[in-house]
Formats: structure tokens, C-alpha cells, sequence
């Protein structure tokens, strides 16, 4: 029965961690490899993501630096760029290429935060799918005299106060990457 409790923490927890994964490509006009992770390039037929066939870094606050492992690999990861939804232009000086982040306008800005609190609320959906899930099984250990009701109950209100701590840390996030994103 504790299996149940412990498989609930789980998923939630990987749910917090995909909600950090996403909203970590949203960005903030400050430059971060990640904001490059779900772009791929065409490498000898294969679609790879952009850091396995270059090297990323962060020149300075603004500006991220691609250096390819390969010469020939400078075009297509240039136009992978251009052409991903990031509205980015970057820049080739020999087989350097070069990301300016453009700084948010207000505009811009609110847009990202829409987009911030609709994953926010898939976040928590997914919190909540792994409490039914949970339930649902405490149900089925009750109805199959594997736990009495008093047990029952009482996991089920463990099962929300397990909620009520993933969801409220996923508000944590929520609130924290919005005062980042209206932060000039």
C-alpha cells in the first residue's frame, strides 16, 4: 500500500521536472543553451538535436556561440535556427556561429507569459491525473480487502497532501519564471 504512495511521488516529481524542462525553452532575453534543445538539424539523414553535432556555449549574457564539430554542419544548423520558432538570426563568422538573444518587448513578454501559465496548468492536471491514479488504486486494495477503510482514508489523505505539495510547487515555479520573464 505504500507502493502506491511512493509511485504517486514519482510520477508527480517527473512531472515537476518536465514542467522545469519546458519552461526552461521559454526565454527570458537572456542567452541559455537550452533554449536550442529542441531544435534539430539534418546530420547525414538523421534528425539530431543541435548540441549533438556542435558545441554551445555562452559568450555573455545575450549572446550564445555555436561552434559544429564538422565544417559542413555551419549552414544547416544556421538555418535550423533561423527557421525554428525562436525568431533568432544568427550570424557565421568562418565556422563560428553566433546567437544574439533580442531583448523582450512588453508585448513579447505577455505572450510568453500565457504561454508559462497554460503549461503550468498542464503541470498540474498531471498532478492531479497521479492522484486519481493513486486513488483509484487505493480503491481497488480496498474493494480487494488488501487495506481496510480506515487505511484508506488515511493514505488517500496522504495522496493529497502529496498533491497539495507538487501542486503548490509548481505555482513556486510558475511565479518565479514570471517575475523573470517581466523582469527589463
Amino acid at each position: 500500500m505504500h507502493n502506491v504512495i511512493r509511485d504517486a511521488e514519482t510520477r508527480m516529481r517527473k512531472t515537476i521536472d518536465a514542467y522545469k524542462v519546458e519552461i526552461a525553452k521559454l526565454r527570458t532575453g537572456r542567452a541559455n543553451p537550452s533554449i536550442l534543445d529542441h531544435i534539430r538539424v539534418d546530420y547525414y539523414g538523421n534528425e539530431v538535436p543541435i548540441s549533438q553535432v556542435a558545441n554551445i556555449t555562452t559568450t555573455d549574457a545575450r549572446t550564445l556561440t555555436i561552434t559544429p564539430w564538422e565544417k559542413p554542419m555551419v549552414s544547416p544548423i544556421e538555418k535550423a535556427i533561423r527557421d525554428s520558432d525562436l525568431g533568432l538570426n544568427p550570424t557565421t563568422a568562418g565556422t563560428v556561429i553566433r546567437v544574439p538573444m533580442p531583448a523582450l518587448n512588453e508585448e513579447r513578454r505577455k505572450e510568453l507569459i500565457k504561454v508559462l501559465r497554460t503549461e503550468a496548468e498542464t503541470a498540474r492536471v498531471s498532478v492531479r491525473n497521479g492522484r486519481r491514479d493513486a486513488n483509484a488504486e487505493l480503491k481497488t486494495l480496498l474493494k480487494n480487502k488488501g487495506i481496510t477503510e480506515d487505511e484508506e482514508r488515511r493514505l488517500s489523505d496522504d495522496v493529497q497532501k502529496l498533491t497539495d505539495k507538487f501542486i503548490a510547487e509548481v505555482d513556486q515555479i510558475t511565479t518565479a519564471k514570471e517575475s523573470d520573464l517581466m523582469a527589463i
